[in-house]
């Protein structure tokens, strides 16, 4: 009994008294709102209809700023407001089904066939699932590649995202950094180089379709012909394709690098909450049926293969995801695309006629220029910044008037953050090349201009 009295007292909660209780509510406040879990009885449904309307009036005004990631926020999904209502769970292999019946799978399989037509591959010769990002999908295409070649070598540029490394080691894999051009592009003379140096192992790719800070794309041919050159036979290589944002894009893009199966890669990723637009971090990862059996494993309990790297997976994420494509269609989403890099082009002429560096790759929608010198006004427009750079990733909910707002309010700044108040435009010809920078050094002559005004 006294064994038991003390297992018992052990899984009951511990009891708080006010005094405590307050102090901790205190202590998590978040501006104006107090989200304390309280310790003893629950809040009424009015009181936190009234937490969350504050905190989606918050929501509101972050939107209005938010320019320096690439998640789009103009969607809606009202009409499946029912579905919350059901815990939908996607366990196994979304092919096979299994025998937890709130599933989405039908939705997964859906989706994943209209990506394997814009990437061009056959429905009976790949493999799929939705993720929970574009993160998963690494780890997933990765994983694949070290399975086929398990004392391959990871090599990625030195722009890949965080990700990138964070998985190798993980894996515990070994990782080579490529240099990489002006533009976040993978240096192929670099990466030759390195090749030569480790031809006694096989080499596993991870390609940039669309680099996370410049937009930067890999590019897939010179990388192959690299490898061959190398004297790597199609047996010895494994390419992911880490497409995030643009691996969506560029299919609609025309003249854009064609992200194809019909060439040598092993597998894409792209994240579903970037370019779809969706309020649940997702992803899609396809790959090459054959590679599938070395990862596979039948579980019994689930009446299916476990093959995904998080096994039960949100199956609200595929509903989303399916809803988006059948609303916008191919000729909405080309729109969209052409939406989005018209605005980045014309946001970084703004900038330019106002002399402030910036630049563009071409098929981009990630504009970069120099990083503003207050924390805050960066916090404000939500702006990503690295080193002296920053950039604003054009979605479909960053208009034209929020460009030209976001650019008056940075003018009218900019002369508070220098001692003096004189216009001095930052060196950043290393990060975004010198035809692109107009400090004094790089663009005497735009600055003369503005200085006469």
């Amino acid at each position: 009994m006294a064994m038991t009295s003390h297992v018992t007292d052990q899984l009951l909660p511990t009891v708080v008294s006010k005094k405590e209780e307050k102090k901790i509510e205190i202590e998590e406040k978040n501006g104006d709102m107090n989200l304390a879990i309280a310790q003893g009885k629950g809040h009424t449904q009015a009181h936190l209809a009234s937490l969350i309307n504050q905190y989606v009036d918050t929501l509101n005004q972050c939107s209005l700023r938010n320019l320096g990631f690439s998640d789009n926020q103009d969607f809606n999904y009202d009409a499946l407001a029912s579905l919350l209502h059901f815990h939908l769970n996607n366990a196994g292999d979304p092919f096979l089904g299994s025998n937890f019946s709130l599933n989405s799978m039908a939705f997964e399989v859906c989706v994943l066939n209209w990506f394997a037509n814009i990437w061009e591959i056959e429905k009976h010769n790949y493999w799929g699932y939705v993720t929970t990002g574009g993160i998963e999908g690494n780890l997933h295409g990765i994983l694949v590649g070290r399975e086929q070649l398990p004392n391959g070598i990871l090599y990625t540029s030195q722009d890949s995202h965080y990700s990138i490394f964070k998985i190798a080691r993980m894996y515990r894999m070994k990782c080579i950094k490529v240099s990489t051009l002006v533009s976040g592009e993978i240096d192929c003379i670099d990466l030759k180089a390195i090749l030569l140096a480790h031809k006694d192992k096989p080499a596993i790719i991870n390609l940039n379709i669309g680099t996370t800070l410049k937009g930067g794309i890999d590019d897939v041919d010179n990388v192959i012909q690299t490898l061959h050159e190398c004297g790597f036979s199609s047996d010895q290589f494994y390419i992911h394709c880490d497409g995030a944002v643009f691996g969506m894009m560029l299919p609609f893009v025309k003249q854009a690098p064609n992200i194809t199966f019909k060439k040598p890669i092993g597998s894409v990723t792209i994240s579903g909450h970037k370019f779809l637009g969706c309020p649940i971090p997702c992803g899609i990862v396809i790959t090459r049926l054959q590679y599938i059996n070395a990862l596979s494993k039948d579980v019994e309990y689930i009446a299916s293969k476990d093959v995904t790297i998080t096994g039960s997976r949100c199956g609200h994420a595929p509903i989303f995801l399916w809803y988006a494509i059948k609303r916008k269609g191919l000729i909405g989403v080309q729109n969209e695309v052409q939406k989005c890099i018209i605005n980045a082009r014309y946001l970084k002429h703004r900038l330019r006629d106002v002399g402030i560096c910036a630049m563009l790759n071409k098929f981009s929608n990630i504009v970069i220029f120099e990083r503003p010198l207050d924390k805050d006004f960066i916090r404000r427009w939500n702006l990503a910044c690295y080193g002296n750079i920053a950039h604003v990733v054009v979605m479909q909910h960053v208009t034209i008037e929020m460009l030209d707002s976001f650019i008056s309010e940075l003018l009218h700044k900019r002369p508070t953050w220098f001692k003096d108040g004189c216009y001095k435009p930052l060196c950043v010809a290393k990060d975004i090349g010198s035809e692109n920078c107009v400090c004094s050094k790089h663009n005497y002559d735009v600055i003369q201009n503005l200085w006469s005004k």
